[in-house]
């Protein structure tokens, strides 16, 4: 069977900028970014992006296009049948995000479509209340996710990348025209000094918090750990650097990111509400109901639940991409067969999290984050110990003297340096699920022993020794 492949490079760019640019952008980002201080949170997030996203991302590119094949067929291809559970755990985060991510697609999908009639605009909480569980949840996240199996099911070429095309650069129109009528909006001055102007006391006092979230919020919004950004990278048909593509998807959707947050913060302070009211229910509480007391708010409430609802679907495409690369190599499935086989599950359990909010709650908040840090660690660990030096030629190849001057850095930092830390974040965000506080010193402790000792274990497995 011959392999998909992107049919041009602008193409591959804005379908993994799709896939990063997703609910991380508009929904997870601005009230992350309200609950953690503001600028506070900004500062460590755009280091983060630099330090570790960046460089795990093209890891993950590495990865994808070395081998050519889904998460489970490169893991296996690359290091030998032993390393298959790495595909594992990202047909599992795959599986687990998009169960509730198509949730919160249903609810954005219910909310551009009653933003005409102003249905949420006289009591926001009352109506999110009413339709955020049960069968109309259930009813929407399945069209939801009918779109997306649409698109997916017209394959790489003709559906991802065609529709993507179109979807990012609305976004960004979008985004930016909301940004600019914001701007004129009394008040709206408080908003950029709360989200622009850095606290240094409270960055200080709370950095360890801080530096957890943002980790997550740089790791979600890039979409990586789940095998998306290497099934992507596994279409790609031709030579060229992947640090210089793997930079500009970075660089973005940071900007789409930050875009978000210039329209969020200063239409909430123009209309006297708080930016860390409502946590994650802050865009369907906070923000909806601002839009009842704008002039043409149905309008703006329509425009901007529109380009909420372009972003979910695109990152969603990617991420059910994940599960039809792997059902298509591995089993040999057509794409019609595996895009509806990989639907049906996923209609499944995504209704199970519709239709209970404890369920919604534990894949959303706990499963997700640390199976996605894993797989990302795991990632990281077989780049740098088991591919070793294949791994340096894959991010070599097709790039120019500076990329290859910052391999042996970029090498370092994914085999040793990035791993640590994500390990780090990853006994923290343990001890806080089983309620057990973990200090620093003991929590980076456990991720060195536990990293050196992953490492020992896949140098000697390394099929390039």
């Amino acid at each position: 069977m011959t392999r998909a492949t992107w049919r041009t490079r602008i193409g591959f760019i804005l379908a993994a900028v799709g896939s990063a640019v997703g609910l991380g952008n508009v929904w997870r980002f601005p009230w992350l970014t309200a609950e953690n201080g503001g600028a506070a949170f900004l500062v460590l997030y755009l280091a983060l992006i630099v330090a570790v996203g960046v460089p795990g991302l093209i890891g993950e590119l590495v990865i994808g296009r070395r081998s050519g094949r889904n998460p489970v067929g490169a893991f296996r291809e690359l290091g030998g049948d032993r390393f298959r559970f790495l595909g594992a755990i990202a047909l599992l985060a795959a599986a687990v995000v998009l169960s509730f991510y198509s949730v919160v697609g249903g609810w954005i999908l219910r909310y551009t479509l009653s933003s005409a009639t102003g249905a949420y605009f006289a009591a926001p909480g009352e109506y999110f209340a009413a339709i955020d569980y049960g069968l109309g949840a259930v009813a929407f996240h399945a069209a939801f996710l009918f779109a997306t199996v649409a698109v997916v099911h017209l394959g790489v070429d003709r559906g991802i990348e065609a529709s993507t095309t179109l979807m990012v650069p609305g976004i960004v129109v979008l985004l930016g025209g909301l940004a600019v009528w914001v701007a004129t909006l009394p008040g709206a001055a408080e908003g950029y000094a709360f989200y622009l102007s850095l606290d240094v006391g409270y960055l200080r006092e709370n950095f360890l918090d801080v530096l957890v979230a943002a980790a997550g919020q740089a790791l979600f919004t890039l979409s990586v750990g789940a095998g998306a950004m290497l099934t992507y990278a596994s279409y790609l048909g031709e030579d060229r650097s992947l640090a210089a593509d793997g930079t500009l998807i970075a660089v973005l959707n940071t900007a789409i990111g930050v875009l978000a947050g210039l329209v969020v913060f200063p239409l909430l302070f123009s209309l006297g509400v708080s930016p860390g009211q409502g946590g994650p229910g802050a865009l369907f509480v906070s923000l909806a109901g601002a839009f009842g007391d704008l002039p043409y708010g149905r309008i703006v409430g329509v425009v901007f639940f529109g380009v909420v609802l372009l972003a979910a679907l695109s990152s969603a495409i990617s991420i059910l991409e994940v599960l039809v690369s792997y059902l298509i190599d591995e089993h040999g499935r057509s794409r019609l067969q595996a895009t509806l086989g990989a639907g049906g599950l996923l209609l499944v359990t995504g209704s199970v999290a519709a239709a209970s909010p404890a369920v919604f709650g534990l894949l959303a908040d706990t499963i997700a984050n640390l199976v996605l840090t894993a797989g990302l660690i795991g990632f990281l660990l077989f780049d740098g110990w088991v591919l070793g030096r294949l791994a340096r030629e894959e991010f070599e190849r097709g790039a120019g003297r500076l990329a290859r001057l910052v391999s042996l850095p970029w090498y370092v930092a994914i085999a040793v340096a990035l791993p640590v830390f994500l390990a780090f974040t990853f006994v923290t965000g343990v001890g806080s699920v089983l309620g057990i506080p973990i200090s620093s010193p003991i929590a980076v402790a456990v991720a060195v022993v536990g990293v050196a000792a992953v490492a020992a274990v896949f140098a000697r497995c390394s099929p390039s020794e």
